[in-house]
């Protein structure tokens, strides 16, 4: 009895411990910056408030999880600033084949307009800038 007592015991403790450790060992974060025109506020919001299942799905698959979008008007100016944290293990390549999805490409036709890029971006032929990350606490 002892002895199966000891096992079980054991048992727990090893499943335990395993279901603890369910998070990837290595999680990248992003965050960036772009500019929002003004007259196309409502119509941004109003896409986000019902983003396409596809490009939701996409974004999964893509290992990307906790993908925020927030607003910010500072002096006359709107500014959208995104979050996101990447699990996979090729970012290059997880990212190659988010842009080669036809419905993410049509979806980008549609919020890319409504976006106004900052200096250091509109250079590059991007829409988002990269931001350096300052902090972080788990």
């Amino acid at each position: 009895m002892k002895k199966y007592i000891t096992v079980i015991l054991l048992a727990s403790i090893l499943f335990a411990s395993c279901k603890q450790n369910n998070k990837p060992l290595h999680i990248m974060r992003f965050g960036s910056i772009t500019g929002l025109k003004p007259e196309k506020l409502a119509y941004y919001k109003k896409l986000h408030a019902n983003a396409w299942p596809g490009v939701l799905k996409k974004i999964k698959e893509c290992n990307i999880q906790n993908y925020s979008i927030y607003l910010q008007k500072i002096q006359n100016n709107y500014y959208l600033f995104s979050y996101f944290e990447y699990v996979g293990s090729d970012f290059a390549a997880d990212m190659k084949k988010m842009a080669d999805d036809t419905i993410t490409q049509r979806w980008w036709k549609e919020t890319d307009p409504c976006q106004q890029p900052l200096p250091e971006a509109a250079a590059k032929k991007k829409i988002w800038t990269n931001m350096e990350e300052v902090f972080h606490t788990d």
